[in-house]
């Protein structure tokens, strides 16, 4: 039993110390390089007394952040990656909440991080990796400390939006991460013999698999470079030149790829071996067109919110759909249960719709700092009287079909998934309003063309909203589509009737 994911890397290092552990575009490092560098800096946060603390690391992405995450759980510590392009404030709501003991950074990116509210110490990686032999009385140190932790120990906190404005910190612990990455290597049958092709940043939780996977068994990771993801060829000519099997990523990127019939320019049939998606919701439209050219990739459509670990549900994709037809999301994983409930936390019958709430190993441990959000969305199993069990509950309301798999239909409130990423539009809505010339405003999301929708009273160009709050929100939180209305319509609540504006974009 493990009660460390660096314990993998012990063994892939012991069986694999040369070989190329994880590439980004200007180096690559190898097992026993990763397993040497990663304990150097867990020596340097044990001597600092670090135990079980919270770590944020603030490095752009790339091989350095994957080996600080190492550093930081063998020496069971917890991290926390912090985008290097993420706006000011939402860094500094991220530090408040967070309270880090340290941040993992560069000596010249120090310097960008003093903006910041932070008063705290730092570990500089240039510093830590001259040493081409660890101290024995330092590993000695960490060893022992390694053997402190267990499993429950958390193992990272990643940030997603908040309705209030404030970044939520998700806490997943080592046992949910091993759990997760079992059923993956398991599943998808991953060896050393395959690669992965990395598109998701490491804020977001779909790297989990990319990072983890590759731990495990051996395999290889290629961060790819990120303007690659708006040119398909040369994105696909990557994938070729690189040998990458593997590939997870959102669906807006396969999207961009289909929309663009790069396929018609590289052919990647002696590639790639795996397609699987997670995120937000794949069009078969899309995705058909990624089956014409290579039939025989094995797909997969995984789903599940970052509070479960990356995923919960999982459809194989083994039948013929029409362009209009919703892809399952499928059945639950191994040692996870998935109930569907409908108002009254009963479960739902026949194609009856319900949310869809979760419970098992991959469970998060709640919100970070947070009980008051944990305890709305962390609760008891309304169908267990018996003894306490925790379930999460998503917001998503799905259905089963007549086969028994699990359509995905909307979210329950005001949360979307756009870009791959969990939004809360009340962070939007946050932003706007603190803009001098806004009164009311109010946003939605248009399902059908996949854009977020601000509403406003106020006549101002959608450059110049987008511009005043682009240090406010990630690019990707930026309005799509502004509309102005001549009064904002109230409901008999007092509140804004997004029922009624909804009709604005029907």
């Amino acid at each position: 039993m493990k009660a460390n994911v660096t314990y993998w890397l012990d063994e892939t290092a012991k069986r694999f110390p040369d070989k190329t552990a994880y590439a980004d575009a200007k180096k690559e490092i190898s097992f026993g390089e990763l397993r040497h560098q990663a304990r150097a800096i867990a020596c340097e946060l044990t001597e600092k007394g670090l135990f079980k603390k919270p770590v944020a690391v603030f490095l752009e992405k790339g091989v350095d952040v994957l080996t600080s995450f190492m550093g930081a759980a063998y020496s069971c510590n917890f991290y926390s990656p912090i985008d290097v392009d993420m706006p000011g404030s939402r860094v500094n709501k991220i530090l408040e909440v967070l309270e880090p003991a340290v941040v993992i950074t560069t000596a010249s990116l120090r310097e960008v991080f003093s903006q910041y509210e932070y008063q705290g110490e730092f570990l500089l990686l240039e510093e830590v990796l001259t040493s081409e032999k660890l101290d024995t009385e330092k590993e000695e140190a960490l060893e022992a400390a390694r053997k402190r932790g267990i499993d429950t120990d958390l193992l990272y906190v990643l940030f997603t939006s908040g309705s209030t404005g404030v970044p939520k910190g998700v806490t997943i612990n080592h046992r949910a991460v091993i759990d997760y990455i079992d059923w993956v290597t398991e599943t998808f049958e991953i060896t050393e013999q395959d690669s992965f092709g990395n598109q998701a940043p490491f804020y977001f939780d779909n790297s989990i698999l990319d990072i983890y996977s590759t731990l495990k068994t051996g395999a290889t990771t290629y961060i790819i470079p990120k303007n690659l993801f708006a040119q398909p060829v040369p994105l696909l000519e990557y994938l070729r030149e690189k040998k990458i099997n593997t590939i997870f990523w959102v669906p807006s990127a396969l999207i961009v790829v289909a929309k663009l019939k790069a396929f018609r320019n590289v052919d990647l049939s002696d590639t790639l071996r795996r397609v699987l998606f997670c995120g937000e919701v794949m069009p078969n439209k899309q995705l058909n067109v990624w089956r014409k050219f290579l039939p025989d990739v094995q797909y997969a459509n995984l789903y599940g919110p970052t509070e479960i670990t990356d995923a919960c549900t999982y459809y194989i994709v083994d039948r013929e759909f029409a362009d209009e037809e919703p892809l399952p999301i499928g059945i639950p994983m191994p040692n996870t249960d998935i109930l569907v409930l409908n108002e009254k936390d009963e479960p739902v019958t026949g194609e009856e719709p319900g949310e869809l709430c979760v419970r098992g190993t991959s469970l998060s441990m709640g919100y970070y700092k947070n009980p008051e959000k944990t305890r709305e969305a962390f609760v008891q199993n309304p169908l267990n009287q018996a003894v306490p069990e925790q379930i999460y509950r998503t917001g998503d309301i799905v259905k089963y079909n007549e086969r028994g798999e699990i359509i995905y239909l909307s979210r329950k409130d005001f949360q979307i998934k756009h870009m791959g990423h969990r939004i809360e539009l009340g962070e939007i809505e946050t932003a706007v309003s603190s803009l001098e010339e806004i009164t009311l405003c109010c946003c939605l999301y248009d399902e059908k063309r996949h854009k977020i929708v601000l509403f406003i009273e106020e006549t101002l160009e959608k450059a110049y909203i987008n511009e005043k709050i682009s240090h406010l929100v990630p690019e990707y939180m930026l309005p799509d589509k502004v509309i102005t209305v001549e009064k904002m319509p109230i409901n008999a609540n007092g509140k804004i009737d997004r029922v009624k504006l909804k009709e604005y974009i029907s």
